[in-house]
């Protein structure tokens, strides 16, 4: 089809325009009985990307395939997109401006900071951050980088999903986060048509997007979850709908104890830590919200890394 919101020639593209500026992370293959499954599990360890999280992908795609104007980049986020590109604007010599809500993580803010960006407080809530991120590109004229509302940032998430192909292409189904649903977006752009099935892991605080799906169009949504600092989004917004809508088999819905449980797994049994976003596809299988067929190749994406380890150390100590 050549009618879809992001095609795979968008998504190839980007994965040649960032090349040898994000990471090629790595694929663990646990293999049948893992976490006591039936299925094969593996998984796609993005924790270990560039900035700490899959954002830093779109980032760089948004900053190598647009002009930037002299006032630099502008972004709101939580923590992981606004630390991408900081990193990403760092790394291309870009003055970076990040306008973050007050419920973003102290870890998250001091990342953004190391990378040599500008940290604005934008209010209480993630919508509020990007209120005044829209106030400030009015203003200076600067390149806003939305963290999902782009075909940028959704086609250079598109990049993990062809790489996670190429790593492991006998893939049945792929669990990923959403928050925005510009990674899920990404991933099911480019796995559209094929015999992957996409299914989307929320929060069950926090379900923009299976709302979505359920009424046929972006809806807002009520956020209380140990994950809303990245899987936050109030509504996902018409270009994720229209990208998700045909493309993602379906959305599993976690409780944050089953969150919490997949950071504690993740560090007991792997020593990776994992911020609770993260961890949230991983969840899934654990409490049952997704079950895999016995002898199904289910791939599990670790996608962030940006935990407050005191929070961690608290989680597992």
């Amino acid at each position: 089809m050549t009618d879809r919101p992001v095609p795979r020639p968008m998504i190839e593209a980007a994965a040649d325009r960032i090349a040898g500026h994000a990471r090629v992370t790595p694929v663990m293959r646990l293999g049948a009985g893992a976490f006591g499954s039936p299925a094969a599990i593996s998984l796609k360890l993005e924790c270990l990307q560039h900035a700490g999280s899959f954002k830093t992908r779109g980032a760089f795609n948004n900053l190598l395939s647009l002009p930037v104007p002299a006032a630099g980049v502008a972004a709101a986020s939580g923590g992981n997109h606004g630390a991408a590109v900081a990193y990403a604007a760092r790394e291309r010599g870009v003055k970076a401006t990040i306008f973050v809500p007050e419920i973003s993580p102290a870890a998250k803010i001091e990342a953004i900071r190391r990378f040599g960006a500008e940290v604005v407080i934008g209010g209480a809530q993630y919508d509020d951050a990007q209120a005044a991120c829209d106030r400030f590109v009015a203003e200076t004229g600067a390149l806003k980088i939305h963290p999902f509302a782009a075909k940028e940032t959704i086609a250079g998430q598109g990049t993990l999903g062809r790489e996670w192909q190429l790593q492991e292409p006998d893939l049945d189904t792929v669990l990923v986060a959403v928050g925005g649903g510009g990674l899920i977006s990404g991933i099911a752009a480019w796995f559209a048509g094929s015999k992957v099935k996409v299914v989307g892991v929320e929060p069950a605080g926090s379900r923009a997007l299976q709302a979505a799906l359920e009424a046929k169009g972006p809806v807002e949504v009520k956020v209380a979850s140990v994950a809303a600092d990245s899987l936050g989004a109030r509504n996902v917004g018409p270009l994720v709908y229209e990208v998700c809508k045909d493309a993602v088999d379906h959305v599993a819905l976690v409780p944050d104890e089953a969150i919490t449980q997949a950071q504690g797994t993740l560090w007991r049994d792997f020593r990776l830590a994992v911020e609770p976003g993260g961890a949230a596809a991983l969840g899934a299988l654990l409490c049952g919200a997704y079950k895999p067929a016995p002898g199904e190749r289910l791939g599990v994406l670790v996608c962030g890394a940006n935990v407050d380890l005191g929070k961690l150390g608290a989680l597992v100590g």
